[in-house]
């Protein structure tokens, strides 16, 4: 995975660090309330799940429908699909395999 040299620093870095000391859901809420607006917020959001809809296959016009996305900032985030550092991928991959694993262990139960 390629890092973008003009956003790595320190003040970067240190961002990074304190959102990977993150815990849960409620933590990320509490950090990310003080750190973001709530445009900010919903909007990093909304990319990402512009982003997962683009990954399974989805056309413009049910993500628009489904997310209130701009075309323009639906072609960005496909952009960065196709041709960013895999930050993405690696976030859904890992996803899938979390539900999978979540979905074996309730298998496993039974």
């Amino acid at each position: 995975m390629g890092v973008n040299s003009k956003l790595k620093d320190d003040n970067t870095d240190f961002l990074f660090r304190c959102i990977l000391e993150l815990k849960n859901l409620e933590e990320c809420y509490g950090f990310f309330e003080d750190l973001c607006t709530v445009s900010e917020l919903k909007a990093m959001s909304q990319r990402t799940v512009v982003a997962k809809m683009l990954r399974d296959k989805h056309v413009y016009s049910d993500i628009v429908s489904h997310t209130g996305a701009s075309t323009a900032t639906i072609s960005r985030v496909n952009r960065s699909l196709n041709y960013g550092t895999d930050g993405y991928e690696l976030i859904f991959r890992r996803l899938d395999e979390a539900e999978q694993t979540e979905h074996s262990d309730d298998g496993a139960q039974s």
